[in-house]
């Protein structure tokens, strides 16, 4: 990934939620993941010079392994409120996001509606689905229990040990790779330039976006201690002749205290994940973690015993000390779009909508404003101050070509 660095402006207060430079030109996105494509395509559609600077856009890093769920109510957690009303917003999105991305790219982003299907097997993981259904009815979110028979009349494939489980119809799921390769069509038909060179200072333009995923926190320094690389191995497998179909919908574990998900593609195929470590940047994938998914999604689909083994693969999801985003600005004329851990796929659409709100000098989405960056980098402009453009334009010119050591 690209990897340029910005020294901030000693004088600028700190990160604000509007407005970036009023009459912009040209943006450089550092990163082609599927958060920096999304806002690239965005900003170019919207009239912008946009260049993308990655080594390899749409074909490496986390959005090329992920599963692809955009599951904001599956992933729900007390006390998470601001997370599930961003991803809420942002899969509001999604279905007029993939529609546009399809007609812009000439190919279908693979967007899913079929649903999701949470299951639990042993008495302490029904207690923790049962605590989730409990807490998403209290939350006014659409769930509907499901047991024995009518849980596997939904979804056959389901093993004889998974008797309790929760039907959520609003979490979708993506095909992440037919999307990237819709993103850059996309981009490519909108005029968006590609640099394959990695950045060792910050491309010049008059505004910089930081989507770098999880080496965002080597970019910037008020990034530093904000963004952290978070491990996770995926399995990809192919239903061979004879074997049990792969499920209709997503289908999401707790197994043993642990969690795994199974995301159909075309095909006959599935994605099968995630392990989750927290160990730097180590993207080895481990025997052990290979293991412990298929012991897993065994003993909630059978069949997966059956199936061809096609690819495993690991990705360093970012993530951030809240589990929400940073999506704003870090000093005039630099973003940050980054820090989405599990939910980058999801919030695509609500983040590029956000930077594009920015490079235009308008507000950003309301769902969107508790992912200031300033709330984790100690910055002082107050959520909807807009930032002069003047010194923003001046301060950025100023910072081009530094550099500071992570």
């Amino acid at each position: 990934m690209a990897t340029p660095t910005v020294e901030p402006d000693p004088g600028h207060a700190g990160a604000g939620s509007v407005g970036v430079v009023p009459d912009i030109e040209s943006v450089a996105v550092v990163g082609g993941g599927v958060i920096g494509l999304s806002c690239a395509w965005r900003a170019a559609a919207a009239g912008f010079h946009v260049t993308v600077h990655d080594p390899a856009p749409g074909s490496s890093g986390a959005s090329h392994v992920a599963g692809g769920m955009l599951a904001p109510v599956t992933e729900a957690m007390p006390g998470e409120e601001d997370v599930l009303a961003l991803g809420s917003a942002s899969l509001a999105r999604w279905p007029e996001f993939a529609a546009e991305l399809g007609a812009a790219a000439g190919c279908d982003p693979g967007l899913r509606t079929e649903g999701t299907v949470a299951v639990a097997l042993d008495p302490a993981d029904r207690a923790e689905l049962d605590r989730l259904a409990d807490y998403l009815r209290r939350i006014g979110r659409e769930v509907e229990v499901l047991r024995g028979r009518e849980l596997h009349r939904a979804e056959p494939a389901l093993g004889p040990a998974v008797r309790h489980g929760l039907s959520v119809p609003g979490d979708l799921a993506v095909d992440n790779r037919a999307l990237l390769a819709a993103l850059l069509a996309g981009c490519r038909r909108a005029g968006v330039g590609f640099e394959p060179a990695r950045c060792e200072v910050a491309p010049p333009a008059d505004v910089v976006v930081l989507a770098a995923g999880a080496r965002s926190g080597g970019l910037h320094p008020r990034l530093r201690e904000a963004i952290r690389p978070v491990k996770g191995e995926i399995l990809r497998l192919r239903a061979r002749r004879g074997a049990l179909p792969p499920p209709s919908r997503t289908v999401r574990a707790v197994v043993g205290g642990r969690r795994c998900y199974v995301v159909p593609r075309d095909g006959g195929r599935v994605v099968l994940g995630a392990t989750q470590y927290e160990v730097g940047f180590d993207d080895d994938v481990t025997a052990g973690g290979v293991r412990a998914l298929l012991d897993d999604a065994e003993r909630v689909l059978p069949a997966i015993a059956e199936y061809a083994l096609e690819e495993s693969a690991a990705g360093l999801r970012p993530g951030s000390p809240d589990n929400l985003p940073l999506i704003g600005e870090l000093e005039p004329g630099v973003l940050a779009a980054t820090g989405h851990h599990r939910n980058g796929m999801l919030l695509a659409p609500l983040t590029a909508d956000a930077v594009q709100a920015l490079l235009r000098g308008v507000p950003v989405p309301a769902e969107a404003r508790p992912a200031d960056p300033a709330r984790l980098t100690g910055g002082q402009v107050a959520c909807g101050q807009v930032v002069s453009g003047d010194a923003s334009h001046g301060s950025h010119r100023h910072s081009q070509g530094e550099r500071s050591e992570p």
